[in-house]
């Protein structure tokens, strides 16, 4: 090689030994080596930091970590419980019919007090309710007193078929010419009854005074008044009679007819009177106004009225030819609307008369049924009902599902029957299996416009019948299926498709019902307990109800037996129920 000599700036040329240069070689190779062998080192280690993190307490730690975090996510999404209505009626999987009973409503989100919810619904297209519950046309639980109570507190009341012609249009007139504060149907007596028979009717209806009439009747000319102050401490009251001791028309003070409430009860405070007649001109009694019934005198806001201020009231017919004449008859006494009575009713005879009413009647309200099933639903809609009403085999008093092997689970028929109605904008009426005011509104809950309701109304003091004792003291009233004997023979055998039939099948039974006291204290119970269950739904009306219901917002479950025992009274020895307190 040769080297450079700085002070001489000559080159000389010098040799190297073979063996130091292989010593240098083999120092760099060394160096090399050694610079490889760190890098590898902290490959090696990373790997193993790599292999510990897969071991399997890394690991099982790694997979919870990715759990929960695909947990919270997905409960972020999904914070709905139970099943919405569409999921339990309409699956796929499903092949059972549910009742009131089967499902649960769970609880919604409250934004708002009690007193807030609003009850608004109709009963057909044509006829708004403040109060969606409307009475049953039985003859053991609608006829006049109980359609005005009914349609004084904002529902509304039908009375039933089991009439002749003549005595439901009377029926239907007495409600529509009802005026509050004024008795328009007081019992009358004629002038010839004996004190004895006097004292039988006292202990029947509980009243102590009665007008005296020509002929005993509304309507008739008025001879005078009898009380309990004309009658008392008189013998011979077999053969003592009524007109021999009454207070003489010429001596009542009177109201002329057209009277206001207001002065009425203004005459009775000046003059001190017991009862105030209210007459014609021709002297005829129209109406009577009590001194008792001052202080239970109150306004009635969610009255049912039609456009002339008249309580409004739907009556009930069948499907045989004669009752066109009794729809005439019905249309000119007032009636607002008509049922169409038949416990199948999806029938030729109900399609023909429910087209010949809407020719006939355009406006007339025509609530078709009953039905239970879709495509039942979509006959009598084309026929042009304004309203249905569903149900089938299911009441208390009711056997058809026994004795036919026909009818429907009631929730799954008011689901099912509502949501098609709906889409052509026809109003259901949920008919049957209601006991409590929490099936009222499971009813609503599934899309029912209003509840219709027969047993839970039955007792009432307005339901018609006699009161009666058991023996243990209980005050009972009378209370039977359209499809018992009893009703057939009166004249129900029609509803049931056998009034040609030489044998009548039941489909229903007769029973008894524990006194209820008044519906003007009932129904305002039952309207308080509606407006706690939608509160607690989490709905303030019942059409936010309706569109959590189709929005799948709405949740359900469905109750075990267990379940459903557990939601009743239980593990006492003995209680005592009181529905409600003033």
């Amino acid at each position: 090689q040769g080297i450079l000599h700085p002070a001489s700036g000559s080159t000389q040329v010098a040799f190297v030994r073979p063996a130091v240069l292989l010593f240098i070689r083999l120092r760099e190779m060394a160096a090399t080596a050694g610079a490889a062998s760190i890098a590898m080192g902290q490959v090696a280690r990373a790997d193993k930091r790599k292999d510990r993190s897969r071991s399997p307490r890394g690991q099982a730690k790694s997979e919870s970590d990715a759990k929960i975090t695909h947990d919270v996510n997905k409960a972020e999404v999904d914070l709905l419980d139970g099943h919405s209505a569409e999921d339990i009626f309409r699956s796929s999987q499903n092949r059972s019919g549910y009742t009131y009973d089967d499902l649960i409503c769970l609880p919604g989100r409250i934004a708002f007090g009690v007193h807030d919810v609003c009850l608004d619904s109709r009963f057909s297209k044509g006829i708004a309710l403040k109060t969606p519950i409307v009475s049953s046309p039985m003859d053991t639980v609608t006829e006049h007193k109980m359609a005005i109570a009914m349609a004084l507190q904002g529902g509304i009341g039908v009375i039933h078929t089991n009439l002749t012609v003549d005595a439901q249009v009377r029926e239907v007139m007495q409600v529509k010419k009802f005026k509050n504060g004024f008795i328009m149907d007081p019992i009358c007596v004629k002038p010839t009854m004996s004190l004895l028979e006097l004292d039988e009717l006292r202990q029947k209806c509980g009243f102590m005074g009665f007008p005296v009439t020509e002929d005993g009747k509304m309507g008739s000319k008025l001879l005078g008044l009898v009380t309990q102050r004309d009658t008392d401490f008189l013998d011979n009251r077999a053969s003592t009679q009524v007109g021999a001791v009454m207070e003489k028309v010429g001596d009542l003070v009177l109201a002329e007819e057209g009277v206001e409430l207001a002065a009425a009860n203004q005459i009775i405070r000046d003059k001190k009177l017991g009862k105030l007649p209210v007459v014609t001109k021709g002297g005829r009694l129209v109406a009577l106004v009590a001194r008792a019934d001052l202080n239970k005198q109150a306004d009635f806001p969610l009255a049912t009225k039609d456009k002339n201020g008249s309580l409004m009231v739907a009556a009930a017919i069948g499907t045989r030819p004669a009752d066109r004449d009794r729809v005439r008859a019905l249309v000119a006494a007032g009636v607002d609307a008509i049922i169409v009575d038949s416990s199948q009713g999806d029938s030729t005879f109900q399609h023909d008369i429910i087209r010949w009413m809407k020719a006939e009647f355009p406006e007339l309200q025509v609530v078709g049924g009953n039905v239970v099933t879709r495509l039942q639903a979509k006959h009598l809609i084309e026929c042009g009902v304004d309203a249905l009403r569903v149900g089938m085999g299911i009441g208390s008093i009711c056997t058809t599902q026994e004795v036919c092997a026909c009818g429907r689970a009631q929730a799954s028929a008011v689901y099912n029957v509502a949501k098609l109605a709906r889409a052509f904008g026809v109003p259901i009426l949920a008919d049957g299996g209601i006991s409590s005011p929490g099936h009222i509104v499971k009813a609503l809950s599934l899309g029912a416009g209003a509840a219709m309701c027969g047993s839970l109304l039955a007792g009432t003091e307005e339901t018609p019948g006699e009161y009666f004792y058991a023996e243990n003291g209980t005050r009972l009233k009378r209370y039977r299926g359209m499809g018992s004997i009893d009703a057939m023979k009166k004249g129900s055998d029609d509803r049931y498709f056998g009034s040609g039939s030489v044998m009548k099948v039941a489909q229903g039974v007769s029973g008894a019902v524990q006194d209820k006291g008044s519906v003007q204290r009932y129904v305002p119970y039952l309207v308080q307990g509606l407006k706690h269950g939608m509160q607690d739904i989490g709905a303030k009306s019942i059409e936010e109800l309706k569109h959590q219901l189709y929005a799948g917002e709405l949740r359900f479950e469905l109750r075990s037996p267990a379940a459903q025992r557990e939601g009743g009274v239980h593990g006492l020895h003995s209680f005592e129920r009181k529905l409600f307190a003033a």
